[in-house]
């Protein structure tokens, strides 16, 4: 039988348990938010004129999609501080997730942009409308909407590899559960607490994500 004490568990192991929650969640969206630029900015480099810009940041993208996050995560944290680059442990942690899931989102940007009919590309060069017209008024607007399930899936994966960032020391939800752990000699309270708490915010999202992937099925 558990030895589960419901005491413990809601007096001195959920108040704090919401509070790394609060980072988890400063980090998911963080991260998301800078993912979702980068991966633009990287799909529209990626699709440049210009070999000098596009074979280059290709490289990149396959090269950071090839290696761990928490690689990166190691990079951030400990290795560019050689270098005289320093930032705090949430701000690395947001920005390797936005980087990393960023050439992730890129690949979402570049396959809705191409699904954009070749007949709207004749229409506006046959309109004469400048490259930003084109952009922002015709095709953004029309490749956005079907990416949306894929980003969202991306942003419910991101929300689950927050944990990682406890290996450069952010107190995101997982490692407070394990300091709680350590200091109390009970680890069956605030590890299963957390693990509730993930899932009770993933599956949900999950679930919207999932019916986002309906709707816009229907529509194709």
């Amino acid at each position: 039988m558990l030895d589960w004490d419901w005491d413990f568990a809601l007096t001195e192991v959920l108040p704090e348990l919401l509070e790394g929650l609060v980072i988890t969640v400063e980090a998911t969206i963080g991260g998301f938010i800078l993912a979702a630029i980068l991966g633009l900015l990287f799909a529209l480099g990626r699709r440049s004129e210009n070999k000098w810009l596009s074979r280059p940041l290709g490289a990149f993208v396959e090269f950071i999609r090839s290696t761990p996050l928490l690689v990166q995560l190691f990079f951030l944290f400990f290795v560019l501080p050689r270098y005289g680059i320093r930032l705090p442990a949430l701000v690395t942690g947001i920005f390797a997730l936005g980087l990393h899931y960023g050439t992730y989102c890129s690949e979402v940007y570049r396959a809705g942009i191409d699904a954009v009919e070749r007949g709207q590309w004749e229409a506006a060069t046959a309109l004469n409308f400048s490259p930003t017209h084109v952009w922002t008024r015709i095709i953004l607007p029309q490749a956005i909407p079907p990416m949306i399930p894929a980003l969202g899936n991306y942003f419910v994966a991101m929300f689950k590899e927050t944990p990682q960032l406890a290996a450069i020391t952010v107190t995101e939800m997982l490692l407070t559960g394990r300091i709680i752990g350590t200091q109390t000699f009970r680890f069956l309270e605030p590890i299963t607490m957390v693990g509730a708490l993930f899932f009770l915010l993933s599956y949900p999202s999950s679930l919207f994500v999932q019916r986002l992937e309906a709707r816009y099925a229907k529509r194709g």
